[in-house]
């Protein structure tokens, strides 16, 4: 009994340093130089787009929708950002905090007409709503900036180290936050809904109302990543909405593993730094991506991690047993010996 108690003891504090020593370490690499700037910029837009890897896995691999907009959420939040504070004088934080809220609402918005349909027609409606916010964008010239963007020029843009600090920092409350909400109540009904409709509605699951949830949750996220894109980034133009960037985020869902929020977040890092690191293949770096598909289709069409996700706690445990394990042979070992 008393081991079973002490059991969340460990695991929060195991999960607390593992949080922390994931921040510290690289933060010292790049602090001390280790690690060059350019590829500390590269690493934290991974972490960026892992939060947005997240919010497509959101939707696509846990409430089981296919949306193709996602990257009209994410120029909604960068945008708004940028609106709050150059135009309404807001201190960062709190523009941030004002274009989450902004984002989250337009997904509401925008999710009750679209979640009365599914499959291909979801898919469709939710592309065509992208293409109209990045439309919406391009002639919005006062606001922002029309198809040449938008710069902020009077706040402080997170670079460096500290850039680096925020977004990874961000990345991991919220992946923590995701988990803990999808052990929960809630997030059970969500995948519910996304394994059998019909037998879901039967247990008194409103099947709307869950599918809400998700694509609201999804949005949030998404509006997350859009104020910490304009913030590390500081230039937001209309393209960022465009089609082919919700599938870049789609295509660390697949890879990653749909259902899989550690696997996306992996995939997210992977694919943001290989396309970097096959910059002097020039144009010819673009068929890398395909060719990744494909091989991942063929040889394991699951993802890197499938529907799992890597669990410190469940890692230390294994070391644990094994380590015990280890130590009984030994001494058995050494008992037959003795005998």
């Amino acid at each position: 009994m008393a081991e079973r108690r002490e059991r969340p003891y460990h695991a929060a504090l195991l999960l607390t340093v593992a949080g922390i020593l994931g921040v510290l370490l690289p933060f010292l690499l790049i602090k001390t130089g280790v690690i060059d700037p350019y590829t500390a910029h590269i690493i934290t837009m991974g972490g960026v787009y892992a939060i947005m890897a997240m919010s497509v896995n959101m939707i696509v691999g846990i409430t089981g929708q296919l949306s193709l907009g996602q990257a009209g959420f994410l120029a909604i939040g960068a945008y708004s950002c940028i609106f709050f504070n150059l135009d309404m004088g807001l201190p960062l934080p709190l523009a941030a905090v004002c274009g989450i809220i902004l984002t989250t609402c337009a997904g509401f918005l925008i999710g009750f007409p679209v979640l009365k349909l599914s499959g291909d027609y979801l898919a469709i409606v939710t592309l065509g709503f992208g293409e109209i916010i990045r439309v919406v964008f391009i002639n919005l010239k006062p606001l922002t900036g029309g198809p040449n963007g938008r710069q902020f020029t009077t706040i402080m843009v997170l670079n460096g180290e500290l850039a680096f600090v925020v977004v990874v920092t961000i990345l991991i409350i919220v992946l923590a936050l995701l988990q803990n909400f999808l052990r929960s109540t809630y997030g059970r009904a969500i995948m519910a809904c996304r394994e059998d409709e019909i037998a879901a509605n039967s247990c008194g699951i409103n099947i709307f109302r869950y599918k809400m949830m998700g694509f609201v949750v999804a949005s949030f996220i998404a509006g997350l990543g859009g104020c910490l894109y304009a913030m590390v980034v500081g230039f937001v133009k209309p393209d960022i909405a465009q089609f082919l960037r919700s599938i870049d985020f789609l295509i660390y869902v697949v890879l990653g593993g749909m259902g899989s929020m550690t696997g996306s977040i992996l995939a997210a890092f992977v694919l943001t730094y290989l396309q970097e690191f096959l910059r002097f293949l020039q144009d010819y770096r673009l068929l890398i991506y395909p060719l990744i598909l494909i091989f991942i289709m063929l040889f394991r069409p699951q993802g890197l991690l499938g529907t799992k996700e890597f669990s410190f706690v469940r890692t230390w445990a294994r070391i644990r047993e094994w380590r015990r394990r280890s130590a009984s042979a030994a001494g058995t070992g050494k008992g037959g010996a003795n005998g």
